[in-house]
């Protein structure tokens, strides 16, 4: 039965992980970019975390009562500004967004939802 509350978030990562081929969750093309978000766009696979964490986020906030949508969101500035010092370094941007995926995913199994 576990599988079936997980479904909604597994089908926004398969949805995710389609779109990860397109861009991240930031104009790539901007001018000036930070260091991390530079590598993120210079790395497929970073490029891809991001997407999907992006998406997670997002299906989560969507989820979430008001109260909760602004813990989520404190939460990820938070989490933005641990990835923003990680500057350019690949393994530590990979690292923030491992770390913040499982966040995301643990929050999502604590949703309350009707049996």
């Amino acid at each position: 039965m576990a599988f079936a509350h997980s479904a909604p978030l597994a089908a926004a990562l398969v949805l995710a992980s389609t779109l990860a081929g397109h861009a991240a969750s930031f104009d790539c093309d901007k001018e000036e970019l930070a260091p991390d978000e530079q590598a993120i766009c210079d790395d497929r696979a970073l490029n891809d975390a991001d997407v999907r964490m992006v998406t997670t986020f997002d299906l989560l906030t969507g989820l979430l009562a008001m109260g909760g949508r602004d813990s989520m969101r404190d939460d990820q500035t938070k989490w933005l500004a641990e990835r923003t010092a990680c500057e350019a370094d690949v393994d530590c941007i990979r690292d923030a967004y491992d770390r913040r995926q499982k966040q995301l995913e643990q929050a999502y199994q604590s949703i309350n939802r009707p049996l």
